[in-house]
């Protein structure tokens, strides 16, 4: 197993595109990304407006795969309008 552990901190008036995006990934991306294990988007209890997303894939080398794929790089670039900084 491979993964990642983020922080997202949209914009003020962000955070429903900011949803809207990540659930985008999970509808479209998601059943075409190879070794994708799993993926969970948490909301702060204690910092107000920002998330906690976690990643898995089976394995570092697909993990890579998807983290090089142009189609994942215009998914974030997409979502990345909508945030604060970089996760």
């Amino acid at each position: 197993m491979f993964g990642s552990v983020f922080r997202l901190r949209p914009l003020p008036g962000h955070e429903q595109a900011m949803l809207e995006v990540m659930q985008r990934w999970a509808s479209e991306r998601k059943p075409k990304v190879a070794g994708f294990v799993a993926g969970h988007l948490y909301r702060s209890a204690s910092r107000p407006g920002e998330y906690v997303n976690t990643v898995v894939f089976q394995d570092r080398e697909t993990y890579m795969r998807n983290a090089d794929d142009p189609d994942q790089d215009r998914w974030y670039k997409e979502l990345r309008v909508h945030l604060a900084g970089d996760p």
